[in-house]
């Protein structure tokens, strides 16, 4: 089968994408807004950019035309923790996803402990195994939608000890949640490993 892009409703190339762009990491973003207010929503139209410094990219879908509360956040202090969701906390995750009214607590709806971060604002998931503190450097309006892509610069990590091998996260302790296409996700814990060629 061939699908030309151009011939696609918005909806049915979202529904592909997201069934063809798999495992997509999630990362799970806490941020607080003008009056102080946190904020926590999953987005999985994430990944890494740079390691030097460390950046990462998330891209945030609109609701209605209007910015969601991360984006609107984020445009306004530039600041964030983004968590890297493990199997134990996947349920919590995806009901942070709920469309809570602006200034609602997503991190008491789903039953999350709160732990102040060092370097910006907005809080940390006590419980995540990863949180990595972070400032915007850039935002993009892209696309019809348009999607607010940002760029955000980590300049502090936090990680659990137990989940460590030599310093660094391992993917089969951790058990990392992705995303799949629809309610499908997926975790690390089936980890295998394929040699990269030595030519």
């Amino acid at each position: 089968m061939q699908i030309a892009a151009a011939d696609l409703a918005p909806r049915e190339a979202y529904l592909l994408m997201t069934a063809c762009v798999i495992p997509r990491p999630i990362a799970w973003v806490a941020t607080v807004d003008a009056e102080g207010r946190p904020n926590l929503a999953p987005f999985s139209y994430f990944g890494g950019v740079t390691s030097s410094p460390p950046t990462v990219m998330v891209s945030i879908g609109r609701r209605h035309g209007e910015q969601k509360d991360t984006a609107a956040n984020l445009v306004a202090t530039r600041e964030a923790v983004i968590h890297i969701a493990h199997r134990p906390l996947a349920e919590a995750m995806v009901a942070t996803s709920a469309d809570l009214p602006p200034g609602d607590n997503e991190m008491t709806f789903a039953g999350l402990a709160a732990e102040a971060s060092v370097d910006v604002d907005a809080p940390r998931v006590a419980e995540a195994a990863i949180a990595m503190e972070a400032r915007v450097t850039a935002h993009h309006e892209i696309g019809a939608g348009p999607v607010d892509m940002f760029l955000l610069e980590i300049v502090r990590f936090h990680l659990a000890e137990e989940f460590l091998v030599d310093g660094r996260p391992d993917p089969g302790r951790l058990a990392a949640v992705g995303r799949l296409g629809g309610t499908a996700y997926c975790d690390t814990a089936g980890v295998f490993d394929v040699a990269r060629p030595s030519i």
